[in-house]
């Protein structure tokens, strides 16, 4: 496999993970805007984000590949769950 044929595989596995982060980030500041005004969406969006990369890779390395159901439900509880914590954290 060439170098920018394994960059494309790393950013399709990686992809699905930081669309998911950035929109529940976005979904949650819209949706509790009065009690995530302190906390960034940047913040959120990498809280979330990491959680469902890392989701993913737990996916891919439980199923021996990715894009199984049973993994973008893990990947969406992992966000939900990121988002909870950064949101709980003040700082």
């Amino acid at each position: 496999m060439s170098p920018p044929d394994a960059l494309w595989h790393l950013v399709g596995l990686l992809l699905p993970a930081l669309t998911t982060g950035g929109l529940a980030a976005g979904a949650a500041k819209l949706w509790w805007r009065a009690e995530l005004r302190r906390t960034g969406w940047l913040r959120l969006a990498l809280w979330a984000s990491a959680a469902a990369a890392l989701a993913s890779l737990g996916g891919l390395v439980a199923f021996g590949r990715d894009g199984r159901m049973a993994t973008y439900g893990l990947m969406v509880l992992a966000c939900a769950a990121a988002l909870w914590w950064a949101g709980r954290r003040r700082s």
